[in-house]
């Protein structure tokens, strides 16, 4: 039977008769195919390869090999032609939500990245490298050194993938100013209120001392990897024109003045010095007066992480998570386009940029594989519209990255096939792939139940927005209030298909060098998600009031949590460094504290 290798290739014929094994392989470039095509054709006579470049004769070989392990690969001739719709494919690792994985772990994406042909990493940076004279930031969170982006710019060189340094600069430097050398750097030291709850100070004030700190960091960080680009990030300045910069904002013409003023004295150095600068174009969009002003060779990145469809559900619900997001400043309307908003804006503009959709990991223990999907699908799909030159998949951490991370490997083998050629992996059997190709189950077992998990929280019955209901009843401190919860037959539902893929996985057969590790994990997040799944039925039971939960339900839960928190520390222990771990572990405190109440009666 023919073989579809992974990715699908745009167009694949077969014939009878193919090729010896150990066939001779002539290659030849060809100038006349697209940048990092390539054309493979194997016969009785021989296997020939035409190649752009030298990325085209990496995929032509990769396929080739995909090939060669049918078992009746001399029976069938193949004829393939391919070549990406994404000149630039990134995958974009946070590190600095508190998990920084070991280096094993590390290699382990890089298999996963090389299978699905990304070209570029870059691991999100806060405070998580060992900046030679900021160890007061980082002493405690086990961060990359020197040796370790040495190793691994070497590594993704082996592998054909561009190693981008990735360093904030503006938002997202709480880690930083709470520090009190650094404190003096905050737009407002005494930090901010945002949804109702009051924050620590997170952004730098936007001043030549503060442009000249980030360029500090960022030279330290590249003199460490080969590449020419660089991430500066610069999202999310919460803080900006509320303190320092309060004046400066009301006398220079408004706070996206301000913004690009800053953002580009960032840049500048480095686009002197011939790199490509990316940033993300959150505050950048909403000032869409300010896009024909983007220096030559920066390129924003525009983000978005729930998918039209699941907008479209919160915005048909019209309730408490519509309310929330609303007062957090959230355009929802315009989220209910996706990508096509923004994107639009910026090609009218001239202005090259990239769309970044999300794996869906974060927030969710299990992941919202089905929102990932239909997100990493429309940005694909508005990326060729709007001739976007680069699609960056990232993968967050928010508040303690307590999903695993092979939660992420399905979303990361789809975002890598629809922006290699959309066409051919729309609708992709992620579950097969995940079994073929990366964990090597030949029970099919392990990728159905990393399907099946990641559907999950759709099943609650609960829109929301960048979270799944597991999450919001484990944290209910750090994002919007649950705004219903979910039914008894809802709660049931889960409750089975929870149970069921834990007796699949008990009978999975994984035997990539990580199966065990990725079984003992999922077992973890499935007892983890069955405790919040209780947790919910507990509080609506209450009445949504933690404090109401019946005393015997309470004292039953928090003799389930020890265990389980113990559990998450050795799963966490087997792909992360321990620093950051008791942080993470840490943003439990709050639901123990509430049954401790609760279970006092």
């Amino acid at each position: 039977m023919p073989v579809t290798p992974f990715p699908r290739p745009r167009s694949l014929t077969t014939t009878s008769g193919g090729a010896a094994p150990d066939a001779p392989v002539t290659a030849t470039a060809d100038a006349a195919l697209p940048a990092q095509g390539y054309r493979l054709r194997t016969a009785p006579d021989g296997i020939t390869i035409a190649h752009r470049d030298a990325a085209g004769l990496r995929y032509a070989l990769q396929t080739l090999d995909q090939l060669r392990a049918a078992s009746d690969f001399a029976e069938v001739g193949y004829d393939i032609a391919d070549h990406p719709d994404f000149p630039v494919r990134g995958f974009h690792l946070d590190i600095s939500r508190d998990r920084v994985p070991t280096r094993r772990t590390l290699e382990r994406w890089l298999g996963i990245l090389a299978l699905a042909r990304f070209n570029q990493l870059e691991l999100y940076c806060e405070h998580v490298f060992a900046y030679r004279d900021h160890r007061q930031v980082w002493q405690d969170a086990s961060p990359l050194t020197a040796e370790d982006l040495r190793w691994l710019d070497a590594r993704c060189a082996a592998l054909g993938i561009e190693l981008v340094a990735n360093q904030n600069t503006f938002g997202h430097m709480e880690r930083f100013l709470a520090c009190e050398p650094y404190a003096h750097r905050a737009e407002n030291p005494d930090g901010f209120e945002r949804g109702g709850r009051h924050h620590p100070p997170s952004t730098l004030a936007p001043t030549a001392e503060n442009a000249a700190f980030a360029t500090g960091l960022l030279e330290e960080m590249t003199g460490h990897v080969r590449s020419k680009r660089i991430n500066i990030g610069a999202d999310e300045p919460f803080e900006l024109g509320t303190g320092r910069s309060r004046q400066e904002v009301e006398r220079d013409g408004g706070l996206g003045e301000v913004y690009l003023s800053y953002v580009t004295s960032v840049m500048r150095p480095w686009l002197e010095e011939g790199y490509t600068v990316e940033f993300w174009a959150d505050v950048f969009g909403d000032h869409p007066e300010l896009m024909d002003r983007v220096p030559a060779g920066a390129v924003p990145v525009v983000w978005q992480y729930d998918a039209p469809g699941s907008v479209a559900e919160v915005l048909a619900a019209d309730g408490g998570e519509l309310r929330a997001w609303r007062d957090l400043g959230a355009d929802i309307e315009r989220l209910r386009d996706g990508f096509r908003g923004r994107a639009k804006l910026l090609r009218e503009a001239g202005v090259p940029f990239w769309v970044a959709p999300g794996t869906g990991n974060w927030n969710s223990i299990l992941g919202r594989l089905d929102n990932a999907v239909e997100n990493m699908t429309d940005a694909a799909e508005v990326g060729l519209e709007t001739a976007a030159a680069g699609y960056l998949l990232t993968s967050w951490g928010d508040h303690g990255m307590w999903d695993p991370p092979s939660v992420a490997f399905g979303p990361a083998v789809c975002g890598g096939a629809v922006s290699w050629c959309l066409e051919t992996n729309r609708g992709l059997d992620i579950a097969g792939v995940l079994n073929e190709h990366v964990l090597l189950d030949a029970t099919g077992r392990t990728g159905a139940v990393l399907d099946r998990l990641g559907r999950v929280a759709r099943s609650f019955g609960v829109p929301l927005l960048n979270a799944s209901p597991i999450a919001r009843v484990l944290f209910p401190h750090v994002g919007p209030p649950l705004p219903a919860y979910p039914t008894r037959q809802a709660l049931d539902d889960v409750a089975r298909t929870l149970d069921q893929c834990r007796r699949d996985l008990g009978a999975a057969d994984p035997a990539a060098g990580d199966g065990d590790v990725v079984r003992r994990e999922l077992t973890h997040a499935i007892a983890l998600s069955h405790f919040a799944v209780e947790l919910l039925r507990a509080r609506a039971e209450a009445d949504g009031g933690a404090d109401a939960i019946e005393a015997g339900t309470a004292r039953r839960l928090l003799r389930e949590l020890e265990p389980l928190l113990a559990e998450q520390r050795a799963c966490w222990l087997l792909r992360s460094r321990p620093g950051g771990l008791d942080d993470s572990l840490a943003r439990m405190d709050h639901v123990r504290h509430e049954l401790l109440k609760a279970a006092r009666g």
